[in-house]
């Protein structure tokens, strides 16, 4: 039977209090705190009752108010439910746990928004530069970044 988010909220905050419903543009979603997502994440994958068994995608986002967020869109293949989970931390030490151990498929996930943003995600078996140059500097995503116009003595097409 698929739950709804607030419905799974609920079951949730028995377990991690500090969690918050928010009410985005689009659905509603869990807002976590960047040190507890994994155990969360877990408790999703593992509670017969969520059984999110897939991360359908994870997203970098800089919300341009000093903030950076993760963003996670999560699946059940066996209740047919979805759920979207939301992280936030300060640009200025932008770390979240890594659940590239509970859903291997956030490892390249977790290294484009690490590449693109900046966001460090602790634990991470393997956190590196996955679309950029090794030596590029900066993440191209921000919406502060500033293109260099020259990279190893190449003019930067932009």
């Amino acid at each position: 039977m698929a739950l709804s988010t607030p419905s799974i909220f609920e079951h949730l905050t028995a377990a991690f209090p500090e969690l918050t419903l928010a009410h985005d543009e689009a659905a509603p979603c869990i807002i976590v705190p960047a040190a507890g997502i994994k155990d969360v994440c877990l408790q999703l994958r593992d509670h017969p009752d969520t059984a999110f068994d897939f991360l359908m995608s994870l997203s970098g986002i800089d919300f341009a108010d000093g903030t950076l967020g993760v963003v996670y869109h999560l699946a059940s293949m066996t209740h047919k439910h979805k759920l979207t989970l939301k992280v936030v931390v300060p640009k200025d030490a932008p770390h979240v746990v890594s659940v590239e151990k509970v859903w291997r498929t956030a490892d390249w996930h977790e290294r484009e928004a690490f590449d693109l943003y900046g966001i460090v995600f602790d634990g991470h078996r393997d956190l590196r530069r996955i679309l950029m140059p090794y030596d590029w500097e900066g993440h191209p995503l921000l919406k502060d970044y500033e293109v260099p116009e020259f990279y190893n003595g190449m003019k930067v097409p932009y």
